[in-house]
């Protein structure tokens, strides 16, 4: 049940065959931007919370705590091994079924309080543009909108995917770049400046938090290997660049807002589309809210293609109904896997999960862990295979980089029992769902049991 998974599979029916377009540089670390941040909004709440000295404490140190020893060990894998699922297949290798199983169940369940994010943000935002969105049930209908759209995209193929985030990239980052120039001739300007008054305020642990949400995801981007040219070679450099661009993208419109002398007491959800208007006029206003559309469109599509990798890898690996595991014959996306968690993410919609940001953590923190205890497993289970680049330091080093991750996590677990589920507290809620993974795992039994007689 729980044998160790012997080297990725490189079988025909895989989604890398020939004439299929690829992503490239570029495109792989414009959809990492989306499957971590989709830009500069949601910073919001940690300037609010800290202060602008503090927020740029937190930016800065964050990234290097936490985001970078994750792309490093994302950046060694992942070249070791372009397989498709990513992470589930890391884990499945290092430390067996159960636990690959366990890794793919927690990163699927975290979806569930994860996407319903997205069509909500765009639709927050729509309706600065178009208040009338908001009546009945048109926000409904819009969220259901965002959600065939970018289903009709990843059923195209994963180079559309990548390029339609290119290009959202580049539209929603040019008014905060602007931003960004403009801020040196306004130094102070704002700083009687009256926006609308935040209804509470977050704190500085709850800033904390955010930040750590704002900078989570990075191994969303491994599930997808199977369409990234030369995988071997492009993501190590694109986990690394895609820090830098992320930190910057947060950083800068932070610091350029610090320096009109905005109070920053006065941020929250929208503040950014308030300081555009002050800083430029309506255009700039108009700018960053349809910016901010665009950031909640992106992230969808981006984690779209990311999640539905995994019932496709899961299927081929026997873990689930060979069903998940049908390509779309033109474009070799997963086209069942695709509809099922579209379907999944639509329902939970109206569920109302923003605000559990710490159960989010909790969650992928504990399939992060998993993914750093099969680097350290591999290295010693396997210290032949070949590895394009590695994390440095040795096995010393394999372990304080995911000591560093872990102890923010630990912090943050500690903390959940501030949300509550169903009237149960976040750590406990959390732990619910952990062990449900197991439960999960026996009752799929039967689809490992025929794998392996037809493999047999």
């Amino acid at each position: 049940m729980t044998a160790f998974a012997t080297a990725p599979s490189t079988s025909p029916h895989r989604s890398d065959k020939p004439g299929i377009a690829k992503l490239t540089f570029w495109p792989l670390v414009a959809a990492t931007f989306f499957m971590v941040s989709g830009g500069t909004y949601g910073t919001e709440e940690i300037v609010q919370g800290a202060g602008y000295t503090r927020a740029l404490l937190i930016l800065l140190v964050t990234p290097i705590v936490w985001s970078l020893p994750v792309a490093l060990m994302i950046g060694e894998l992942a070249s070791a091994l372009p397989d498709e699922g990513g992470y589930y297949a890391w884990v499945r290798r290092g430390m067996g079924n159960l636990w690959g199983f366990q890794e793919a169940w927690l990163s699927l369940v975290a979806s569930i309080f994860d996407m319903a994010i997205y069509p909500t943000l765009f639709v927050a935002y729509l309706a600065r543009l178009a208040p009338a969105v908001r009546v009945g049930h048109r926000a409904f209908f819009v969220e259901l909108a965002v959600v065939a759209v970018c289903v009709a995209l990843n059923l195209a193929g994963i180079h559309l995917v990548g390029l339609t985030s290119v290009w959202l990239f580049a539209l929603l980052s040019a008014p905060f770049a602007l931003m960004v120039v403009l801020a040196p001739f306004q130094v102070g300007a704002l700083a009687h400046a009256r926006t609308a008054a935040p209804v509470a305020s977050v704190g500085l642990l709850g800033g904390i938090l955010i930040c750590m949400w704002n900078y989570m995801g990075w191994d969303n981007a491994s599930t997808i290997a199977r369409g990234v040219e030369h995988p071997q070679h492009t993501y190590p450099g694109a986990m690394l660049v895609a820090v830098l661009v992320i930190a910057l993208s947060y950083m800068l419109p932070v610091f350029a807002a610090a320096l009109t002398g905005l109070p920053p007491a006065t941020f929250d959800t929208g503040a950014w589309a308030d300081l555009a208007g002050l800083m430029a006029g309506k255009w700039l206003r108009f700018a960053v809210v349809l910016g901010g559309m665009m950031c909640g469109f992106g992230m969808f599509n981006a984690l779209v293609m990311s999640y539905s990798r995994l019932p496709l890898a899961m299927a081929q690996d026997g873990m689930l109904p060979r069903a998940f595991a049908k390509l779309h014959p033109k474009t070799g996306a997963p086209w069942v896997a695709i509809v099922a968690c579209a379907i999944g993410w639509a329902l939970c919609l109206q569920l109302g999960f923003e605000q559990l940001v710490t159960i989010d953590i909790t969650l992928y923190g504990s399939s992060l862990v998993l993914e750093f205890v099969a680097l350290v497993s591999l290295r010693i289970r396997e210290p032949g295979l070949p590895r394009p680049v590695r994390l440095p330091g040795g096995m010393p080093g394999a372990v304080i980089a995911g000591l560093l991750p872990t102890a923010l996590l630990a912090f943050a677990a500690l903390n959940s029992e501030r949300e509550r589920v169903l009237g149960i507290d976040g750590l406990a809620f959390g732990a619910l769902v952990i062990l449900s993974g197991f439960a999960a795992y026996w009752a799929t039994g039967k689809f490992r049991r025929a794998s392996h007689r037809l493999q047999t």
